[in-house]
C-alpha cells in the first residue's frame, strides 16, 4: 500500500530545499557494531540511500551532520554522492548554519530528520523537522512528522518520500522508474 501523507504536511514541506539528517539511530538503526579488532561496523538500508539519490535528482540538497566519524560512514556517503558532510561535529547547529550560508538557503528552507537530544537545536530552527517511529520521546514530540518506519530501516526513504511528494516530483519519478507501459 503506497504511502499517504495529509494535505497540512505536504503543504509545510513543499518550500524544502535542503534535508540535514543525523546518521546514528536515522540512516542506520542507531546500534554500534565492533568487531574483535575493535573496528566500529555500521548497517545501512538500501531503501534510504536511494531516498537520497531520489533528493537530489529532484534538486532537494541531502546534507549530513554527525557526531561519529568512520571509514564505512565516509566510504557509505560518498557512494550516495552526498557532497555536503560535517563529521565528529557534536554541536549540530554550527554546521548547519554554516551549510546554509554556503548554499544560500534559509532555514526555512531547511528540514532536518533526527533522533535524539544533539538533534534538537537543529530540528527546533528548520522549516521542517521529521524524527524515525523509534527517536527519544523529546524528539517525536516536536517532529513536524513521525515516520511509521524506524531508523535504518526506511525511515529516511519514507521521509524522502514525503519530500518528493510534497514537491511534486514523487510521481513523475516513480512513473520513469517504471518505464514505458503498453
Amino acid at each position: 500500500m503506497p504511502l499517504e501523507f495529509q494535505a497540512e504536511t505536504l503543504l509545510a514541506a513543499q518550500d524544502v530545499r535542503i534535508v540535514f539528517f543525523d546518521i546514528d539511530g536515522v540512516l542506520t538503526d542507531g546500534g554500534v557494531y565492533f568487531t574483535e579488532h575493535g573496528e566500529t561496523l555500521k548497517r545501512f538500508s538500501i531503501l534510504d540511500g536511494y531516498g537520497l539519490k531520489l533528493l537530489r535528482k529532484a534538486g532537494i540538497v541531502p546534507a549530513v551532520i554527525t557526531g561519529r566519524d568512520s571509514k564505512p560512514l565516509r566510504v557509505r556517503l560518498e557512494a550516495l554522492g552526498i557532497e555536503h558532510v560535517r563529521y565528529g561535529t557534536e554541536d549540530k547547529l554550527p554546521a548547519a548554519q554554516a551549510m546554509l550560508d554556503q548554499l544560500g538557503f534559509a532555514w526555512a528552507q531547511a528540514a532536518a530528520i533526527g533522533d535524539d537530544w544533539p538533534d534538537l537545536p537543529v530540528l527546533t530552527r528548520v522549516g521542517f523537522a521529521a524524527a524515525p517511529a523509534n527517536a527519544h520521546a523529546e524528539v517525536r514530540g516536536i517532529a513536524r512528522y513521525v515516520t511509521q518506519a524506524r531508523g535504518g530501516e526506511g525511515a529516511a526513504r519514507e521521509f524522502c518520500d514525503l519530500l518528493l511528494t510534497a514537491c511534486g516530483q514523487y510521481r513523475a519519478m516513480l512513473d520513469a522508474a517504471r518505464g514505458p507501459t503498453t
